[in-house]
Order: structure tokens, then C-alpha cells, then sequence
């Protein structure tokens, strides 16, 4: 093995990304050295690169989103073997928090991401720890696996956890790019009826039609209160998912809810919206979530739903642009250039 390989570094004081020789990380005590297949381009890799995320480093090496194959294991490393295929988990307990000390290490305190907190994997190779690889079966593809590491897993956590969506209930997603393609998705999988997605450009509605939705509307449609009351039966919604995070989307949200119906916010900004007068929003007993990330355990789900053909990712990856080209698929994003739902970065 080579002593350096490429990898994107981004400069905190200037803003700057470049790719560069580094050294090959050596993996320590219980890690493992990652080949990396692909890596997802995330809205989150863009809030650090513009700002909206405050850098933990003055230098790191981004990307959040990665499959591929172990090449190295490091000391103490057991059940796992070179050539093992891999979606490397996207944060890692500190372990010395009062949770982490007593075990409860899924519950941390201060949770390090990786790729804000260390080196991440828009590399040729990644250093992760050994308990939180998940194992990919044979007939997944590495470029849909890498997405199970966010692009998918979160909307799971959303959909499953935060706002355990049951069977027959009405689900709303607002934006319906990266996340809320998945949230439809995930809602369906689980039974939700009906499923409305709401977003302004009309090839995603349609998109959105195409992987489950049951209806999808203008955002800027002036009936569209009228159009989810008639479409759930003049109940409104008991299941709100803001997947954008502005203020217009989260109260537009809000206010679609019905008695008792819940918002979950994933998308984020760095907008303020309001929850409206306290005597509307206690009156109509309206709940409101604030959703981040996912449990390690749930790639693994997800992965045997893939596998199982019960999970359908195949038109989830839009493009996939070589390392040295990862500003122009980081434009991409940024411009929503062919509205992609994810680019891969492919070292």
C-alpha cells in the first residue's frame, strides 16, 4: 500500500476546499481502515462549507456518506476481514460522557460527526471504528449503500422513531429532494395513506408520484390547505414532515396538521419560524419535533430491505463525479443542477 492518497481537505478560516496528497491513516486500538467506493454529497457538507455549521477543525477532510471495502484492521479488531463490503457509520460516541461511562453508548452526549468532528471520506480511504461498520450483502449495490449512511437512515430514524408513523395514518412531506424522497418512501413502507408531498418544481412532484406519494402539490398553490383537507378526508394531517427547514415550509407544515398531529423538522437552517399563537397551537394540541440522524443498527434494516427488494434505491443516485471533480458535484448541489437527489463522490 501507497504511504498517502487524495483527499478533499477544507480550510476553516478561508473557506477553501482542495484536493490533496495526505497521508494513509493508520487505524487504531478496535478501528478499521476503510477502501472507499463511494461517498454522498450532503446539504450538511455545504452548511460547513458556507458557514451556517461552525467548523470543529481548522482542517477536515469532509464526507458523511461512505461504503466500501475494509483494507486494514486495526489492533484488537475481531470479525471483521479485508475485503469485508461496508457502509461506515457517520458519527462516533465520545466516549466520556455520564452516557457513554455507563454503556448507553447509542445515547451520547456529544456525539462526534464525522466530518466536522474528524476526517471523513470524500478520501480514497477512511478510518472508522470497528463496532459501528455495518456488513452490506452481496447484491447491494456500494453506490446505494453509501446512502444508507444519511440520505436514508435519517428519514428511517424520522419516519420510524420520531414520529412512529402508524399504519393508515396521513403523512405530509415538504421538499422532496435528498431526505423527503426517502421520507415518502419510508412512509409508504410502513403503511402511512394517505402520503402528500409538497414542493414548488413539478418534476419533483412528479418524482415524488413516482416513488409513493399519493398526491403532490404546489407549495405556492393558494388552495393547497383545501387540497390536503379534501384529499385526508377534511382531517388535515397526522404527520407533518418539514424536510426543508425554512420558515415558510416548517408553518406551512404546521398549520396542514390535524388535532393532535405532529411536525417533525429534519431539513435544516438558519431561519426562526414561529409555532403561531400559543392559544391556536394548545388548542388543536399540536406537537413539534426536532429530528437529527439515526441509530447504527437501522443501516443494517435498511440494507436487508434493499437486498430483500422491499426498499427501491435505485433512482436515488443522480450523479457520480470522480474526487478530483468534487467542487463541481458540490456546485451541483449547491445549484440543484438536474434536482438530484444524491451525488456521489467516487475516489
Amino acid at each position: 500500500m501507497a504511504e498517502t492518497m487524495r483527499a478533499q481537505r477544507f480550510y476553516a478560516d478561508s473557506k477553501r476546499i482542495a484536493v490533496e496528497d495526505v497521508p494513509i491513516p493508520e487505524p487504531g486500538q478496535g478501528e478499521v481502515l476503510v477502501k472507499v467506493a463511494f461517498c454522498g454529497i450532503c446539504h450538511s457538507d455545504l452548511s460547513l462549507i458556507n458557514g451556517t455549521f461552525p467548523s470543529q477543525l481548522e482542517v477536515v477532510t469532509q464526507g458523511h456518506e461512505a461504503s466500501g471495502t475494509v483494507a486494514k484492521l486495526g489492533p484488537g479488531v475481531t470479525g471483521w476481514a479485508e475485503g469485508d463490503r461496508v457502509v461506515v457509520a457517520a458519527g462516533r460516541p465520545c466516549e466520556e460522557c455520564p452516557n457513554c461511562l455507563r454503556g448507553d453508548l447509542s445515547n451520547c452526549l456529544r456525539i462526534r460527526l464525522m466530518a466536522f468532528a474528524y476526517d471523513g471520506a470524500w478520501a480514497e480511504y477512511t478510518v472508522a471504528q470497528a463496532f459501528g461498520l455495518t456488513r452490506i450483502p452481496d447484491n447491494v449495490p456500494l453506490e446505494q449503500a453509501a446512502i444508507l449512511a444519511d440520505a436514508v437512515s435519517t428519514p428511517y430514524g424520522a419516519v420510524v422513531r420520531t414520529a412512529e408513523v402508524g399504519i393508515g395514518e396521513s403523512v405530509g412531506v415538504w421538499g422532496v429532494g435528498g431526505l423527503g424522497t426517502h421520507i415518502v418512501q419510508l412512509a409508504r413502507l410502513v403503511g402511512a395513506a394517505p402520503i402528500i408531498a409538497v414542493d414548488v418544481k413539478p418534476v419533483i412532484l412528479d418524482r415524488a408520484l413516482a416513488v409513493g406519494a399519493d398526491y403532490a402539490f404546489d407549495a405556492r398553490d393558494a388552495d393547497l390547505h383545501d387540497k390536503i383537507a379534501e384529499a385526508t378526508g377534511g382531517r388535515n394531517l397526522d404527520v407533518a414532515f418539514d424536510a426543508v427547514g425554512l420558515t415558510s415550509t416548517f408553518e406551512q407544515a404546521l398549520n396542514s396538521l390535524t388535532v393532535g398531529g405532529r411536525l417533525v423538522g429534519v431539513g435544516m437552517s438558519a431561519d426562526t419560524p414561529s409555532i403561531g399563537p400559543t392559544s391556536i397551537f394548545n388548542l388543536f394540541q399540536r406537537r413539534v419535533l426536532g429530528h437529527l440522524g439515526y441509530q447504527n443498527a437501522d443501516i443494517g434494516t435498511l440494507a436487508n430491505l434493499v437486498s430483500r427488494g422491499r426498499l427501491d434505491l435505485s433512482r436515488s443516485i443522480s450523479d457520480i463525479v470522480p474526487l478530483e471533480d468534487v467542487a463541481k458535484g458540490i456546485e451541483k448541489l449547491e445549484t440543484a443542477d438536474g434536482d438530484p437527489i444524491r451525488i456521489l463522490i467516487q475516489p
